[in-house]
């Protein structure tokens, strides 16, 4: 029997997934095997290229990668798979703050889209016995939601936490097939988020200083075979020894890098102008500077990135 902690979470995916399978109406049969339903989709990629420049720091690589990757896909009216990108990096870099970003410019309502989906392994995937379960409610999810929409985006968060061997249940909705389980899902977006492979930038990143060389001369080319290995090669990631990896239904490996002084310093300054408060140097510094660095002697990437700034400046003022 499932534990009482595991049950409301397994008769919600199960009820809303057959929920989203039952609506299988003439419009969403037009719109998951046409495309003519754009489903409240209206990217404004210019938009998005300029709140990236604009708001996201020190994160050139991965705003290249992003730019790079939404425009190929959009440009192709009958796209041969799906968009699947992967943004890796440790904490506080950006990550998750990037990917609401992207859909807020693709998407009417952004996060609050109905065609927007969110996956935690906390809150959606607890228990690792129920495994077997969520994998036929996360299909049945994912199946329903595609018949509803074709264009629809996925997000799953903390990957490095997900239970191994329960993504790969969604690989047939990753390749370049024309319909899966009678669904035409070629025009959706998947993005996976994790903190895995972030030890392998900040090392590599850290490397670069020491050889006093820039961290924008870090290339894709660089990172990625080591975010693979590190991704595919953990037993305690959720991409462990994954279909996805071995058959290369990743897009874009997006590479998000640690943060210097300097970038948080801007963090500081963003976060207290959307709370209304004042600028004032003094604070900032402060701020910036009760926040870990490492190396521990000289103290040049932040150890949480961004992630406590917006905690932190109620004690600096």
């Amino acid at each position: 029997m499932a534990p009482a902690a595991a049950v409301p979470v397994l008769l919600l995916l199960a009820a809303a997934a057959s929920a989203v399978t039952a609506a299988w109406d003439l419009r969403a049969l037009r719109c998951g095997f046409s495309g003519d339903c754009e489903c409240g989709f209206g990217p404004d990629l210019r938009g998005l290229e300029c709140e990236l420049a604009v708001s996201v720091v020190g994160q050139p690589l991965a705003r290249q990668q992003v730019m790079r990757a939404v425009r190929q896909f959009l440009a192709e009216q009958s796209p041969a798979k799906p968009l699947v990108m992967s943004f890796h990096g440790s904490t506080g870099t950006g990550k998750t703050y990037v990917s609401s970003m992207l859909v807020r410019y693709l998407f009417q309502g952004g996060l609050r889209s109905p065609y927007v989906h969110q996956f935690s392994p906390i809150v959606h995937f607890p228990h690792a016995e129920h495994i077997e379960q969520y994998k036929e409610s996360l299909k049945n999810w994912i199946q329903g939601n595609l018949t509803r929409c074709g264009r629809s985006a996925f997000l799953f968060d903390e990957m490095d936490k997900m239970h191994p061997g329960l993504i790969d249940v969604i690989l047939p909705f990753l390749g370049p097939s024309w319909v899966v389980y009678g669904t035409n899902y070629r025009k959706a977006i998947f993005i996976f988020i994790s903190n895995a492979g972030g030890e392998q930038i900040n090392a590599m990143t850290l490397d670069l200083w020491q050889a006093r060389k820039d961290r924008e001369e870090i290339s894709l080319q660089d990172l990625e075979p080591a975010i693979s290995r590190a991704v595919f090669d953990n037993p305690h990631s959720g991409f462990w020894k994954s279909g996805i990896i071995n058959e290369s239904l990743i897009d874009f490996v997006v590479p998000f890098l640690p943060l210097k002084h300097h970038h948080v310093k801007q963090c500081v300054v963003s976060e207290l102008v959307q709370q209304g408060l004042e600028v004032r140097p003094g604070v900032v510094q402060e701020v910036a500077d009760s926040i870990p660095y490492f190396p521990e002697e000289e103290k040049i990437f932040s150890s949480t990135g961004c992630k406590t700034v917006a905690s932190r400046i109620s004690f600096f003022l």
